[in-house]
């Protein structure tokens, strides 16, 4: 029989439940005591619910559990990233925290190092797809984006608003449209954020292609495969495109071109 996912939803809480102790959450543990863990009523009173709300939502008697909810019973059940994010899954929802879309210095340094030890073209996009870290091949390749002193940095300004990119990139209509979809694709889950949403007005404000490309709502996965580029010195360039996704920052990636 195929589990319902509230009943995987209310399994998960109840597992966290069991691992917590009551000093742990600034509780005292009373006297004869017999739970191993929180009692659904303590946890119900950390999260500032009703016994009977934890318990219908730990049975798998409702789908009605509000974001607020969640958040509130991740807090009080002191969830490390990666379990607050597998809650908010098995909930179906989307995690506020998830849309920080910050970076942490120590790994901007980290990659800007990673990259410049490739020896093709590579570049790392952040969620934004603003280019943080590339090596000298990438500059050399890219000369009007990367390789410009200067120059916007953001790979969608530049497909769209340097008059350039439309005779470098081979093909640049459908590669134009299809790079729409993909960030729509990729940015799914921040698209309500301030970054994002300031980003895809002024592109819509600033570019008709853009505009007409956004309004399709078309969504693709980021794809790898053949690239080819009409380079201002070194004629027809076709590479292959590799992404891969940072585990600790899956919203950024590492883009390299063989």
């Amino acid at each position: 029989m195929k589990t319902k996912p509230a009943a995987s939803l209310g399994g998960f809480i109840r597992t966290r439940r069991d691992r917590l102790t009551p000093d742990q959450v600034g509780l005292s543990p009373g006297l004869r005591r017999r739970a191993k863990g929180l009692r659904r009523e303590e946890l119900a009173g950390l999260c500032g619910i009703s016994p009977t709300w934890l318990t219908w939502i730990e049975q798998g008697r409702t789908d009605a559990v509000s974001s607020e909810t969640i958040e509130k019973i991740a807090r009080a059940l002191l969830l490390s990233k990666a379990e607050r994010s597998y809650l908010f899954e098995l909930a179906g929802m989307r995690d506020p925290e998830g849309s920080d879309l910050s970076c942490d210095p120590q790994l901007d340094s980290m990659l800007r190092e990673a990259v410049a030890k490739i020896k093709t073209p590579a570049y790392v996009l952040d969620h934004e797809w603003n280019a943080i870290a590339w090596n000298p091949p990438a500059a050399q390749l890219f000369t009007d984006w990367l390789g410009k002193p200067g120059a916007d940095r953001n790979l969608l300004r530049y497909t769209f608003l340097d008059p350039h990119a439309r005779t470098f990139i081979f093909d640049w209509p459908s590669r134009a449209q299809r790079l729409v979809a993909e960030f729509r694709g990729e940015c799914r889950a921040v698209l309500d954020s301030p970054r994002i949403k300031r980003r895809v007005e002024e592109l819509r404000r600033t570019s008709k292609e853009f505009e007409s490309f956004w309004s399709t709502q078309n969504v693709l996965e980021r794809e790898g495969g053949e690239r080819t580029f009409h380079h201002p010195k070194r004629g027809r360039v076709s590479l292959r495109q590799l992404t891969l996704s940072l585990s600790t920052s899956p919203g950024m990636k590492l883009v390299i071109l063989l």
